[in-house]
């Protein structure tokens, strides 16, 4: 232990960490920057923040406040000690309606704030798209904006009173009328009072640099105020006294369209007239799917309030007619409002690659001009990106004049890195010539405080360095920001990643098969520490059960990232046999949210899998890995040597189930599920048998029999064939009753004779009877065990035995084979793991493309088949991979035509496959279940449906809330039961 740590450790109250995770979650914020810290300390109120302070500066280390860790420029970055106040320092102190303020630790997340106020009709008026995971305090340091500006104006505007404790540890609470100013801060600004009345550009969106002209006794000397936007470089915030602003009754959003970007930047500033509360603007590169949108190429985003909804539209629709649109589209609707509002707050991350799947990144994400210059400057900012053979998507606070964007930069290569810096001199000159400033929101960071002489001049800038002398003499807070910049092509984090691709198992299609590249997405906008989910969302459960940084999946991959630059100088030095990057994976359940809630895709269940692949290559893995990542061969054993009913004894002796639950790695709490007496494939080819005798004795009478109009393979997925049957006979009951037959899948390899060239001629025989049987299997265990040599094995085996129902040559291509698979998580397996981690085998997208749920077969082969009115409301919850992989559009469809009613909330079971089941997990699982699930359950009506489509959601049920849950399938049969 340093010296520094063990008086840190004397000193704090709080948590102090020097370890290698602690420090490797803070060596990056959402910039491209990367530093690597001493230790991070969590303070748990000022008393700890001055005593880190006085202990630092005896030691000369600098000290770097953090909130969400979600800056752009690099800010929250630092090479001595970073505070992060998301841990302890979180709280809403207390809430003044009557006043319209509240009292605020810089650690609180902004949506806490805007709950608390909302019963009071009140809000936080700035609101950036990162509200959900951004502190106040981060958005002080940064002078925050968000898209509600035109009408609230930057944090600067909203706060009131601060609270702060200086660099040598001085407590101060500043105000206007120069109140708590530090000793020689007034006589500064009195001798230079010119030049802060003609120095500063006006427009509403100037972030750039200090704010000392809101010092001017003009504007009442706000030292608050000009503390705002500081980056933490000239006192530690503890806490803040914030105005509220009333929030409408009532929104509506009028959505225009243009023909481009440049058509919807000249339109912009005419509708402020209207008093809006947002203009925001985006163009179709960001936008996945336009299908919601108006036709256009480009779109503004015009909010409206008042008091009613009919005031609020008929104010939208008026700026609709003022506004000279291609189309327009005024929406009432809160929840399609939200859905319209995520398209525009997940730019930040979706702009991370182009419509190419090329990365793109932050820099220059944020400048401002007049918004009456706006068009000019967006027709010269894409000239300097042609010229520089640069491409960006512009998007953002249009009303503002305020333009975020990615820029595919090479910050890989030398040439790049030099391209990016004469780049970065251009636009800094062309926002100038402009009017604007370098920063309109993010602030200055290292990307933009070495250009702010350009802005600024070399004497303003020069003052700026006083007033930082004056506050903070021994440049302890924060150095290299905004004052005495480091180089803004320096410390950039992708110069620690190696080179060349690293051997990895799975494909990365959609990453150049490069395993660096994929942990790369994650650029920090930390949509994972996102506290509570709404809607049908899932990531992150392990962060919200947890609140810990290492346990989200921004966490984890700045631990991958970490892992990856080991010998670059990275902090995890291990590599795949890393003990810490382990540790962080230990609680992702994979429940592949990340994959489709984070803007960037980043899939953290795969990145798992391939780490415990190599973690655990050559060495003896967790019991849990052998009992049930193993899973299918244990349950076909005990099938082959008919011991389901001897098992299910056993296991209800409580000292036996003890052991076995010991030597598995089973966590004691949990019951281990009854296996079936009979597997559901031997009830399906028993009862087809049946079937097809009674057709053939029906055709020898002379009669037609009552074929099906198509049939289907039914996928024998672990859970339904020993676990769950009664889902499969169910699922068999519905498809038969919309004319759609169900078969098993062969039991062994079909011979298949190949032409010369390889080509499918005809399907052969089947094997030697002596062989044993070979079942078809997603390999799921073994993919979210790491076992990726024995999921090869098992797939490759799969697609042996389907391979004949793949390649035959059929007439119509619509009758291909279908797989309908029952189980989400394995129907997700087969769609996306399968293909990804087989990528070098033609045959695993071809049965991927295959794979159809039990909704998704109904409404696809039996399209004008109606299910049975059942009339009742719905509970439950979304399957994790059903939300992230599969899609449940074709699920809303069944359940509405079926007239079930009501909505699944998100989030995760928290069973998730073995992860619940598996020793030292029980508290997190649990405490999944509980965020909503559970909840949801208890608040149902009586004669409410418990809706639960994965065998870990239903266990989970069961096992936490003596509550059954029940398949679509289940539901539906039994409503045929009830049909006249």
């Amino acid at each position: 232990m340093t010296g520094l740590e063990a008086e840190l450790r004397r000193a704090v109250r709080g948590d102090v960490g020097f370890d290698v995770t602690s420090r490797a979650l803070t060596t990056m914020d959402a910039s491209n920057y990367r530093r690597v810290p001493l230790g991070v300390v969590a303070p748990r109120d000022a008393d700890d923040v001055a005593a880190v302070l006085e202990v630092c500066r005896s030691h000369g280390v600098p000290v770097v406040p953090r909130g969400g860790g979600t800056s752009i420029a690099g800010q929250a970055t630092g090479t001595g000690v970073v505070l992060d106040f998301t841990r302890h320092m979180n709280q809403l102190v207390s809430l003044d309606p009557g006043a319209r303020t509240a009292v605020v630790q810089p650690g609180l997340v902004l949506d806490r704030l805007q709950d608390a106020a909302a019963p009071h009709g009140l809000r936080f008026g700035p609101d950036p798209s990162t509200h959900s995971r951004c502190t106040l305090g981060g958005m002080i340091g940064n002078n925050s904006c968000g898209s509600h500006s035109v009408a609230w104006g930057t944090t600067a505007d909203s706060v009131r009173e601060l609270d702060v404790i200086t660099a040598r540890g001085q407590r101060l609470r500043l105000g206007q009328e120069w109140a708590g100013a530090p000793a020689g801060l007034r006589e500064l600004v009195d001798g230079d009072l010119a030049r802060l009345r003609t120095g500063f550009p006006d427009l509403p969106r100037r972030i750039s640099g200090y704010a000392l002209d809101a010092l001017l006794p003009e504007h009442r000397a706000d030292v608050a105020r000009s503390f705002c936007g500081s980056e933490g470089t000239l006192g530690v915030l503890t806490e803040a006294v914030v105005r509220l602003v009333e929030a409408p009754r009532a929104r509506a959003l009028a959505v225009l369209g243009y023909a481009d970007e440049g058509a919807a930047a000249e339109a912009a500033a005419g509708l402020l007239a209207h008093r809006p509360l947002t203009v925001e603007g985006m163009a179709a590169d960001l936008v996945p799917s336009a299908a919601a949108l108006p036709r256009g190429g480009a779109w503004l985003f015009v909010e409206t309030g008042a008091d009613s909804a009919a005031e609020a539209r008929a104010r939208a629709e008026e700026i609709v007619r003022a506004a000279d649109v291609l189309d327009a589209l005024v929406v009432t609707d809160p929840a399609g409002q939200r859905a319209l509002w995520r398209i525009r707050e997940d730019a930040s991350g979706t702009a991370t690659r182009m419509p190419d799947g090329s990365e793109a990144w932050p820099g220059w994400e944020d400048c401002a001009v007049p918004p009456r210059r706006l068009g000019a400057y967006l027709r010269d900012f894409r000239r300097l990106l042609g010229s520089h053979g640069l491409r960006g998507t512009p998007y953002g606070h249009f009303g503002d004049g305020c333009i975020h964007v990615r820029i595919d930069f090479d910050l890989l290569t030398e040439p790049g890195v030099a391209r990016f810096r004469r780049f970065s001199e251009e636009l800094a000159d062309l926002v100038v010539a402009h009017g604007g400033s370098l920063s309109g929101e993010h602030g200055d960071g290292q990307a933009r405080a070495e250009l702010l002489p350009r802005m600024y001049g070399d004497e303003l800038v020069a003052l700026f360095e006083r007033t930082k002398g004056v506050w903070d003499p021994d440049d302890l807070l924060n150095p290299g920001m905004l004052v005495r910049p480091a180089p803004l092509d320096t410390n950039l984090r992708f110069a620690v990643l190696p080179r060349k691709p690293v051997d990895v198992a799975f494909g990365y299609p959609a990453d150049g098969g490069d395993f660096s590249a994929a942990v790369r997405r994650c650029v920090g906008v930390a949509k994972c520490r996102t506290t509570a989910v709404s809607g049908p969302a899932v990531m992150c459960p392990s962060f919200r059960a947890t609140g810990e940084e290492a346990h989200s999946t921004r966490g984890r991959a700045r631990l991958l990232h970490e892992m990856l630059a080991g010998a670059a100088g990275g902090l995890v030095t291990g590599g795949w046999r890393s003990t810490e990057v382990r540790d962080a994976l230990d609680l992702c359940l994979s429940c592949k949210g990340c994959r489709s809630d984070c803007p960037v895709g980043v899939d953290m269940a795969t990145y798992k899998a391939e780490f415990l692949h190599h973690h655990y290559a050559g060495r003896r893995r967790p019991a849990a890995h052998y009992s049930m990542g193993r899973l299918p061969v244990w349950l076909r054993l005990v099938d082959r040597l008919r011991l389901a009913r001897v098992v299910n004894a056993l296991a209800a002796v409580r000292p036996l189930a003890a052991v076995a639950k010991r030597l598995g790695g089973i966590a004691a709490e949990r019951r281990i599920p009854r296996l079936a007496p009979e597997t559901f494939d031997r009830w399906l080819r028993r009862r087809n048998r049946t079937r097809m005798r009674a057709w053939a004795a029906e055709a020898r009478a002379g009669g037609e029999p009552g074929l099906p109009h198509r049939m289907v393979f039914l996928w024998p997925d672990t859970f339904t064939e020993h676990l769950s049957p009664d889902v499969g006979r169910a699922a068999v009951r519905v498809l038969e009753a919309a004319g759609i037959g169900a078969v098993e899948l062969p039991g062994r390899p079909w011979k298949v004779r190949r032409s010369e060239g390889g080509e499918v001629e005809g399907v052969g025989a089947a094997v030697s009877w002596g062989r044993p049987r070979v079942r078809a299997c997603c390999g799921l265990t073994y993919l979210s065990t790491g076992q990726l040599d024995r999921a090869r094995v098992v797939l490759r085996r799969t697609l042996d035995l389907v391979e004949p129902f793949l390649l035959a040559e059929w007439d119509d291509v619509t009758e291909l084979p279908a797989f309908v698979v029952l189980e989400p998580s394995c129907a997700a397996a087969l769609r996306t793991d399968l293909p990804d981690l087989l990528h070098d085998d033609p045959r695993a997208a071809r049965l991927a493309s295959r794979v159809l749920t039990f909704a998704e077969a109904l409404e696809r082969l039996a399209p004008d088949w109606r299910p049975p009115a059942l009339n009742r409301p719905v509970v439950g919850q979304t399957h994790c991979h059903q939300h992230a992989v599969l899609g449940d559009t074709a699920d809303r469809r069944l359940r509405e035509a079926a007239g079930l009613t009501g909505e699944l909330t998100g989030g995760c079971c928290g069973l998730a496959g073995d992860f619940g089941f598996e020793k030292g997990h029980f508290e997190v699982s649990r405490a999944c279940a509980e965020e909503q699930l559970l909840p949801s359950v208890r608040r149902a009506p009586e004669d409410a449906v418990v809706l639960a489509d994965g065998f870990s959601c239903r266990t989970q049920l069961e096992q936490l809330a003596g509550v059954r849950g029940r398949h679509l399938a289940e539901v539906l049969a039994e409503g045929l039961d009830q049909q006249p």
